[in-house]
């Protein structure tokens, strides 16, 4: 007995481990995110074999199903289609690369089944995953601060051009400033989860001096969708959570002096985001004026606004994973003579997934996502149920309800980067929440025995 009870604990203390080391593979890259997904996967297919795919799947389950198969046939569809009617193009793309991609993409629902396994049997503990989260934005903030100082970070990747954005541990590829908002949110909930005996005292001083790191590791990032983001999670969870909406003026107070001090002793900063809120008002007025065809455009709407033809193109089951990119130069009304003419993919989730998975995918995958808001947000603020003394879902939550968040620029939906993190916050708010109602299942059937 004792043999198999330490055999669980290596089980568990191994699959936390590898979770944990998710947001370093992030700064590491997207061969080692691969590498990371794939050792979850054979791991658990190895120790757990057939048990992981015997759990009581539902509607949510089925729809998420539905959405990869829809994929796997729209891939196969499309290379069809060009492969007969368009065999230059399809040549010139590669034959049948579509459902080469669709194939490959499996491995997302994969981790998603793998993960909600772990978490709903409590194989794994997230205390760790924690920890590393709240390490990793730390040090992302403070190199962004060196390369802010000296010119490049501790790996010697240099400022690029003017110094507007700050790609830290990153390189020449800007997102930092995403990688902070999506992360460092846990690191508020480090101690107060893990650490009860130490938090009162702490919480009271270390939270604001973290806030401050993270936001000004934002503010120098660059990138201002994020630090946006970032400050709408942190008035999310101040709205919701009774017990920490005495903070919502501390929490105004700090934001409006750090940005303000940053925004006029800082150049850079501000012509960023001075350059950020010209941007939104000539878009604004050139919407409100219905002057489409505005030359003064930012070029990133004209990424939005080539979405529309290229969906016309297959508008009910899509164009298939990736292929904006190839069928974005096939639409119609396309001006060739323009600077702009077609970007990889339209900036924006609910674009692409209308794009390259059709009304029908879009419609799929928009029931997820509300579903999802359902049995979470709802059920643990309005509804009675044992999710409402769960704080653990809490940063969960409010990540997941940011990265769905419809009106904002984004990267690809379907890159490894963004895949990956959608998938991995899904997986662990829907394995806490089967969790939670196995147990209140339990306790229902032992009263009525």
């Amino acid at each position: 007995m004792h043999f198999f009870s330490n055999l669980n604990l290596i089980k568990t203390h191994y699959f936390s481990v590898v979770l944990s080391l998710i947001p370093i593979s992030f700064i590491a890259g997207n061969m080692i995110i691969n590498i990371n997904i794939i050792l979850i996967i054979l791991s658990a297919l190895i120790i757990y074999r057939s048990s992981l795919f015997r759990i009581d799947y539902f509607l949510l389950d089925k729809l998420i199903f539905l959405f990869f198969f829809l994929i796997l046939f729209n891939g196969a569809y499309n290379d069809l289609q060009l492969y007969i009617y368009d065999k230059e193009f399809s040549d010139w793309r590669g034959e049948f690369e579509t459902i080469k991609k669709s194939l490959s993409f499996l491995r997302y629902l994969l981790l998603y089944l793998v993960l909600r396994f772990l978490i709903e049997k409590k194989i794994i503990n997230l205390k760790l995953f924690f920890i590393t989260c709240f390490v990793s934005s730390l040090f992302v903030c403070f190199d962004i601060f060196y390369q802010y100082k000296f010119g490049q970070d501790i790996f010697g990747f240099k400022t690029l051009g003017s110094g507007r954005k700050l790609g830290g541990p990153f390189g020449d590829e800007l997102i930092a400033g995403g990688f902070i908002q999506r992360f460092s949110l846990f690191s508020f909930f480090v101690l107060p989860l893990f650490f009860t005996n130490k938090s009162k005292f702490l919480s009271k001083y270390l939270i604001p001096i973290l806030f401050i790191i993270f936001l000004a590791g934002l503010i120098f990032s660059g990138n201002r969708m994020p630090l946006i983001l970032f400050v709408f999670s942190i008035f999310l969870i101040l709205l919701f959570n009774k017990q920490v909406k005495k903070y919502f003026l501390p929490f105004i107070i700090i934001f409006t002096l750090l940005f303000s001090i940053i925004f006029n002793f800082n150049s850079e900063v501000r012509t960023n985001f001075k350059n950020f809120y010209k941007d939104v008002s000539k878009i604004i007025l050139i919407v409100l004026d219905k002057d489409l065809k505005n030359q003064r455009i930012p070029q990133y709407y004209r990424e939005f606004s080539s979405f529309y033809d290229t969906w016309l193109l297959n508008k009910y089951i899509g164009g298939g994973v990736k292929n904006f990119r190839y069928y974005c130069h096939k639409r119609a009304n396309i001006d060739r003579n323009s600077d702009f003419i077609c970007n990889m993919h339209p900036h924006n989730y609910y674009l692409e997934i209308l794009t390259e998975t059709g009304l029908v995918g879009f419609l799929i995958c928009l029931s997820i996502f509300i579903l999802i808001i359902y049995i979470s947000l709802f059920k643990k603020y309005f509804l009675n149920s044992p999710l409402n003394k769960n704080n653990i879902i809490v940063p969960f939550i409010f990540l997941f309800l940011v990265e769905i968040f419809p009106l904002k620029s984004t990267g690809s939906f379907f890159t490894t980067g963004n895949t990956t993190y959608i998938i991995l916050i899904m997986a662990i708010l829907i394995g806490i929440i089967r969790n939670e109602n196995s147990i209140e299942k339990n306790i229902n059937n032992y009263r009525f025995k």
